[in-house]
């Protein structure tokens, strides 16, 4: 009797999965941000969510829950009800590195269910212009001929610019003093007046003083040479083997949300950021459109969590 109930209950469940996907969604949709109004994941949001919106024929609503480094909002999603109504915009602070940084994290990993990887921001070694170095080969050399003597700046301690630089000295054998911010927009301020000497960041932030001659760009972080400045070399060309740094951004559900529900946001959210019109907004903010399979997401995540942690312990990066 006990298996005969057992197989009646996974075929009602097996049932209701293609009825789920044929109903979904039925009420709004409640779309985290673990960041403030206004940033560069709002805006990423804002902009996907609005397309959602059309698609799906609910509301997607985008609600800002910022506070201790996206943790707080990433928090309320991996807690929520696995039902496809409420989903997080993921970064790599609150999903891939305040989880090898802090050693008592609130959720892991595992409790998303991701959906598809959107958006990536390569980023790019810039330096003062002061600096005697136009290559990356030459940044080094100078590096290495006087130790600790270059200084290069991020958001704060454990910031993924933080995490950008240790991995360029750790890989490239050079010795640099980090200088932490409460901010990247300090660090760029004091960058440009030549108190430090380079930062390594995201493309939107440091891309515009360099077109205005104010900062020199080096090298991007992505693998491949970037779409937005194909002019310039990756660090792995420049002769930094293995380097990669980028912020991608990706949405997120709580684990076990129906595969159907992710089949159809990822399809929706492929659709999207495969319109020309979309490229083309994300294109002018300094990213680069993705897509992909869930699975593909995943590996991802996976992958750049391994590089933060490796990047953590042989720095000795510790949580403030």
């Amino acid at each position: 009797m006990k298996r005969i109930l057992a197989g009646a209950l996974f075929v009602a469940a097996g049932a209701g999965v293609p009825a789920i996907a044929q109903t979904y969604p039925t009420k709004p949709i409640r779309l985290i941000v673990p960041f403030g109004p206004g940033g560069g994941t709002d805006l990423i949001a804002r902009t996907l969510g609005q397309r959602l919106t059309e698609a799906l024929g609910q509301s997607v609503v985008v609600d800002n829950r910022a506070g201790a480094g996206g943790v707080i909002g990433a928090d309320l999603v991996a807690k929520a009800v696995p039902d496809g109504y409420t989903l997080v915009m993921g970064t790599p602070g609150p999903l891939t590195i305040n989880p090898v940084l802090t050693p008592r994290m609130p959720y892991k990993l595992a409790d998303f269910a991701p959906i598809a990887l959107t958006t990536i921001s390569p980023f790019m070694l810039v330096v003062n212009p002061a600096v005697p170095a136009r290559s990356v080969k030459e940044l080094i050399a100078l590096a290495q001929s006087k130790p600790n003597s270059l200084n290069f700046g991020s958001a704060g301690n454990g910031s993924v610019a933080h995490l950008a630089g240790e991995q360029f000295t750790a890989l490239a054998n050079v010795q640099i003093t980090h200088v932490p911010y409460k901010g990247g927009g300090q660090s760029l301020v004091d960058l440009l007046a030549g108190q430090i000497q380079m930062v390594v960041d995201n493309l939107p932030t440091v891309l515009p003083q360099v077109k205005l001659g104010k900062l020199r760009g080096l090298a991007v972080g992505t693998a491949k040479r970037s779409a937005l400045v194909p002019e310039y070399p990756t660090m792995i060309e420049a002769g930094v083997s293995g380097y990669e740094a980028t912020t991608a951004s990706g949405m997120l559900a709580p684990a076990k949300t129906p595969q159907a529900v992710i089949a159809r946001l990822n399809r929706e959210l492929n659709s999207i950021v495969g319109n020309v019109e979309i490229k083309d907004r994300f294109f002018s903010q300094g990213l680069e459109v993705v897509g992909g399979t869930p699975e593909q997401y995943a590996q991802h995540l996976d992958a750049e969590l391994k590089l933060n942690a490796r990047i953590v312990k042989q720095a000795g990066i510790k949580a403030e």
